[in-house]
């Protein structure tokens, strides 16, 4: 559905983008993580025929963003970081006018309006003044414009920049309908926790270099380079910390303040299956035995770290 190769723009000798390739398929949902002005709205303006790159390749279901531009534009839809909106309009009458835009014929047109307004949870202010509306009810009916057309790719720019956490899982309910209605979805965010559970996938970008890109779980294993596991035992908790430091799949071993031991294992280790039986034979009572946790945030900081000067 969407493919890019080696996708680069400049800005005199600032390199907004640099080589991004990439390749999504129909119903995936793509996490574009990274901080301000790292790149992401570059590479979704070019994938969107809104700015042309200086060098490299990009396609929307085919079509190339070199020859191909109108209708790649009839099937993309593209949601900004901000947009316009006529105060002066019901959230009707905004829909209709960008419908009519869309060349949506008239006797489709309501009922193309009170079908998205359904979609995005927001029928009950269709008869609402658009500048009466909140921030999260305002970035809904965006959604709702750029769905118009029915797009099958879609490009979310910072949906949930400004939201409360009430509207932000809003649209993490969006995200998810939608790409169990097959479509395929970029959507950027500097705030990471947000994406973990909605994406299919997820890309993580520094200084206009895509470092990595994954499922979630490749990605999570990328960043863990060493497993990291947090025990506790009844007593004796300073003989089970040497016991550990004796394994050979251990690196180091910690105790901290309030007696918990973090034993790092080597690189490479997945597989610490005997390391609870070996205290155990050894007769110690384990209270806790359980692997740190890499969330998003971690795995970004940890797989861009240096790599980019």
């Amino acid at each position: 559905m969407i493919e890019t190769r080696n996708l680069t723009k400049r800005y005199g000798s600032l390199i907004a983008a640099n080589d991004i390739t990439l390749r999504l398929q129909e119903g995936d949902v793509f996490g574009f993580i990274g901080p301000n002005g790292s790149g992401k709205t570059t590479t979704m303006r070019m994938i969107a025929t809104l700015l042309a790159p200086d060098h490299g390749e990009a396609y929307v279901c085919g079509k190339s963003i070199y020859t191909d531009q109108e209708e790649i534009r009839r099937l993309v839809g593209f949601m900004p970081d901000f947009f316009g909106v006529y105060d002066d309009m019901t959230v009707v009458e905004y829909l209709e006018f960008f419908a009519a835009a869309y060349r949506i014929v008239p006797e489709r047109r309501r009922k193309v309006v009170e079908e998205k307004l359904e979609l995005v949870d927001m029928a009950f202010k269709r008869d609402a003044m658009v500048n009466e509306l909140s921030r999260g009810q305002t970035q809904r009916i965006g959604l709702a414009r750029t769905l118009l057309h029915d797009p099958q790719v879609l490009l979310l720019d910072e949906p949930a920049s400004g939201l409360d956490p009430r509207a932000r899982i809003e649209i993490r309910n969006l995200l998810r309908r939608l790409g169990q209605m097959r479509k395929t979805v970029i959507v950027s965010s500097h705030i990471l926790p947000e994406l973990a559970d909605v994406c299919t996938r997820v890309g993580m970008i520094e200084k206009g270099h895509m470092i990595v890109d994954g499922n979630v779980a490749e990605v999570m294993r990328k960043a863990r380079q060493r497993i990291l596991l947090h025990i506790r035992v009844r007593e004796r908790t300073d003989a089970a910390a040497r016991l550990l430091e004796q394994l050979d799949c251990v690196e180091k071993v910690a105790v901290t303040k309030d007696q918990m031991i973090e034993a790092t294992l080597k690189p490479d280790v997945e597989d610490y299956s005997s390391l609870p039986t070996e205290l155990v034979a050894a007769r110690f009572a384990l209270t806790l035995f359980r692997e740190e946790e890499v969330n998003l945030e971690t795995a970004f900081l940890q797989l861009t770290q240096g790599l980019v000067q």
